[in-house]
């Protein structure tokens, strides 16, 4: 055997165990509340004036006992309708036939349906309602139609390959027969364009109506051929939970496409996917631990016929071992879609775990689960003494679950108040840990509370310690008497409570409680809170008018030194050009000095710009001219 023979069996058998590998089954499956809201949109689909609409619930409902008016108003929404003729044309002769209505439909519109098949350079998309019309309607179809149908098909497909046309396309081409055969070939360029989403889902672009048209259109030309099915097991898992994703969608045309394209899915049992999820929360009680799993397919029907058995492994998530192997769950004798094991033989102690299901070599899913455990408080003592004062020498009460504590406990605050608490597993009465335990103190009078958490201990204890002076803060220095109660929680508990151990008379020194009006007021304050209002930032402090002027003079004195130049040198005034042009450009500028001074004085920049634009264009262009004037004067002297 050379090395390309032994590369060509490596990639064979690699292909051969990735097949018998896949994981077939979804986690969730069209529910018992989703039929009821599909039929609710349904029910108002029956009211609307929508065309569609009423086609598509035409399609998955019956038109109820005594219902005439439905049938007399289809074919005035048929005449209101501003859809194209071909789709209207459709939904009108469809409507009438899935609701048996009596009324003939129009021989303006049959004679349009029949007239249509023969219609030159019509799209996809208009052959496929064209089509279906003329069936619908009873239009005789023979081959010599077909043929022409196929080869117009074919033209569509040339001028316009888009997912929507290939599509329509493949839904049309498989009423065709051999006239159709050559869709087929193009089924594979379809499905290459479909986009995965988090390596979980397939789906087209264009959302749920696009995807469901192509894998119905794909399925149903492949099937008219007796050819193979165009996805792998693999794609239909994830075009399954694509459109188990989209179960709530709210319109009739939206429901009845993914009714359609489940039923279809559900229906190739060579690759359909099956649903294997826990059929109850997942939390298994200590004392009824049943493991529950429901097996349906897709419409959350029963399969037929049933899974010959249902192997099961349960591991464990904290310590990674399989502690149950390899055992059947049994089928429900009431409902075949419900199969259970009882977990009380493995005596699996309270923590979360793993279920491997397989059933057959392609199904396979995982499941989480809960074992609850029940909490049991095995001693509870609680006591009150000085601050500085050992544990050692408090004076503690014992309480037992879920007794009160008949006396009622002084602290001041010079004294702190201790509570110890040991929780056990009901099951192994041994020591354990909860995710929450609290202690809360709750004023009788005011039902203030303040909650404090409990510390556990090297020992698995549960330690409470309160120093009532340097709390005081904490209760606003009010005194009082104050219940004291211990919260246990845990989301591996199946009995979590909330347990009144006594009460305790708080007492603040004199000082303390000298600020107690103040906290309470501020603490139990319903009054509206001060109006915020908005303040700029304070103007910086602006020059002394001594420092202004100065500078003012030292910008003007330029202009002032321009006029004394001109007093000593003296003025050409003779060789001044008098013409428009030299009058309009001195004129400009010197509104553009002038501008500048406004502007200094009250303009802003944007209003200085938008005057300055047109003087600037009037000067430039004047200036222009008379300097054009004195070159063409200097030139002839």
């Amino acid at each position: 055997m050379n090395l390309l023979e032994l590369g060509i069996l490596l990639l064979l058998a690699a292909t051969s165990f990735a097949a018998t590998s896949t994981q077939r089954t979804v986690s969730v499956h069209l529910t018992t509340q989703d039929q009821d809201r599909f039929d609710k949109v349904f029910s108002e689909g029956l009211k609307s004036n929508d065309l569609q609409s009423l086609y598509y619930t035409s399609a998955n409902v019956p038109l109820p006992a005594g219902d005439a008016g439905t049938c007399k108003r289809l074919l005035t929404v048929h005449g209101e309708s501003k859809l194209n003729d071909f789709e209207k044309n459709f939904y009108l002769i469809g409507a009438l036939k899935n609701f048996g209505c009596k009324e003939d439909v129009p021989a303006k519109v049959q004679s349009s349906v029949k007239a249509a098949l023969s219609k030159e350079g019509s799209t996809a998309q208009e052959l496929f309602f064209n089509y279906h019309s003329a069936k619908l309607a009873g239009v005789p179809i023979d081959e010599k139609v077909l043929t022409t149908v196929g080869k117009q098909l074919q033209n569509a497909l040339k001028k316009d390959d888009s997912l929507n046309s290939l599509g329509h396309a493949f839904a049309v081409a498989a009423e065709l027969g051999s006239s159709g055969a050559f869709a087929y070939d193009r089924i594979e360029e379809a499905f290459v364009q479909a986009d995965e989403v988090d390596g979980k889902m397939l789906q087209f672009e264009g959302g749920l109506s696009i995807t469901a048209l192509i894998v119905n259109g794909g399925f149903k030309l492949a099937s008219s051929l007796n050819k193979p099915l165009p996805i792998t097991e693999e794609q239909a898992v994830k075009f399954a939970t694509y459109f188990l994703s989209r179960v709530s969608v709210q319109t009739p045309k939206g429901v009845s496409v993914l009714l359609e394209v489940l039923k279809l899915l559900a229906s190739q049992k060579t690759i359909a996917p099956i649903c294997i999820r826990l059929a109850g929360n997942g939390h298994l009680l200590p004392e009824n631990p049943v493991l529950s799993v429901k097996v349906c397919d897709l419409l959350g029907k029963p399969l037929t016929p049933q899974l010959a058995a249902l192997s099961t492994n349960v591991v464990s998530l904290q310590t990674k071992e399989t502690v149950v192997s390899k055992v059947n769950l049994v089928p429900s004798k009431d409902d075949a879609s419900f199969y259970s094991y009882n977990l009380k033989s493995a005596a699996l102690p309270r923590g979360k775990y793993r279920v491997d299901i397989e059933a057959a070599p392609v199904y396979r899913q995982q499941l989480k689960i809960n074992v609850l455990g029940k909490v049991r408080v095995n001693s509870l003592e609680i006591g009150v003494g000085d601050t500085d004062s050992t544990s050692a020498s408090l004076k503690r009460h014992t309480v037992s679950h879920p007794a009160k504590l008949a006396t009622i406990l002084n602290a001041d605050s010079q004294q702190k108040v201790i509570m110890k608490a040991v929780l056990v597993d009901d099951t192994t009465s041994k020591p354990m840990a909860v995710h929450q335990t609290f202690v809360l103190l709750r004023n009788k009078e005011s039902l203030q509370e303040i909650i404090f958490v409990a510390e556990i201990d090297s020992a698995k204890a549960y330690k409470f310690e309160m120093d009532v002076g340097a709390r005081a803060s904490d209760f606003g220095h009010k005194s009082g008497t104050y219940e004291i109660i211990l919260i246990v929680g845990d989301a591996l508990l199946a009995n979590s409570f909330q347990w009144l151990v006594g009460d305790v008379e708080l007492k603040f020194t004199p000082t303390e409680a000298a600020t107690k009006e103040n906290f309470s007021a501020t603490l139990n304050s319903r009054q509206p809170l001060p109006e915020i209002v908005h303040q700029f930032r304070t103007p910086e402090k602006r020059p002394a008018r001594f420092v202004s002027d100065l500078f003012t003079g030292l910008c003007i004195a330029p202009l002032f030194i321009l006029f004394v130049l001109w007093g000593k040198l003296g003025v050409n005034v003779k060789n001044f050009p008098f013409s428009l042009s030299a009058l309009g450009f001195h004129i400009g500028l010197g509104a553009i000095l002038t501008l500048f001074g406004i502007f200094w004085l009250r303009l802003n920049m944007f209003d200085t710009i938008r005057y300055l634009i047109p003087l600037a264009l009037f000067t430039f262009i004047a200036g222009n001219r008379m300097l054009r004037k004195i070159a063409r004067g200097s030139s002839e002297k």
